[in-house]
């Protein structure tokens, strides 16, 4: 989304995406009952929502010790035609275990969340993926010991 955009939420929509974004599987009906409202009124609110790309995707958390992906890095990397090269993000991108790709300010061009299983096959991820990207000229990896906080989900305002 656009970050320019400005999409313009009521306290109803406010409320919505809060009930959504607890439990993305909450009933029309449920919502409906929180809101005072009829479902079909929340149905419709909902696909809005869908369509102004505010609520941009359902998923589910997994818990990544479940799949043995215990090993959290963070790689930040210098790129020889700066931060506005799309080739390099687009490739970093199509590497499964990253699973956020950021321009940055600062000495470093991007950061780069990567969750793989053990520093084996994170040092592979790099000298078999990283290392072929071009214009990569450095990366500076700090890997993860202990995970206090880790949310997706945004401060909602009241209104």
């Amino acid at each position: 989304m656009n970050s320019e955009t400005e999409i313009n939420l009521d306290k109803t929509d406010l409320h919505i995406l809060r009930l959504m974004q607890e439990n993305a599987r909450i009933s029309n009906a449920d919502m409906a009952r929180e809101l005072g409202m009829a479902p079909s009124g929340v149905l419709e609110r909902v696909k809005k929502l869908e369509q102004k790309n505010v609520i941009q995707q359902y998923t589910t958390r997994i818990n990544p010790a479940a799949l043995q992906q215990k090993l959290l890095a963070f790689v930040f990397m210098k790129a020889s035609d700066g931060p506005g090269y799309s080739g390099a993000t687009l490739e970093l991108a199509k590497i499964p275990e990253v699973q956020e790709v950021h321009h940055v300010a600062g000495d470093d061009c991007y950061l780069v969340k990567v969750r793989t299983y053990d520093s084996a096959s994170l040092m592979s991820i790099m000298r078999n993926q990283f290392a072929k990207i071009p214009n990569i000229i450095s990366t500076r990896t700090t890997i993860v010991l202990e995970t206090v906080k880790e949310e997706q989900q945004l401060v909602i305002p009241e209104k």
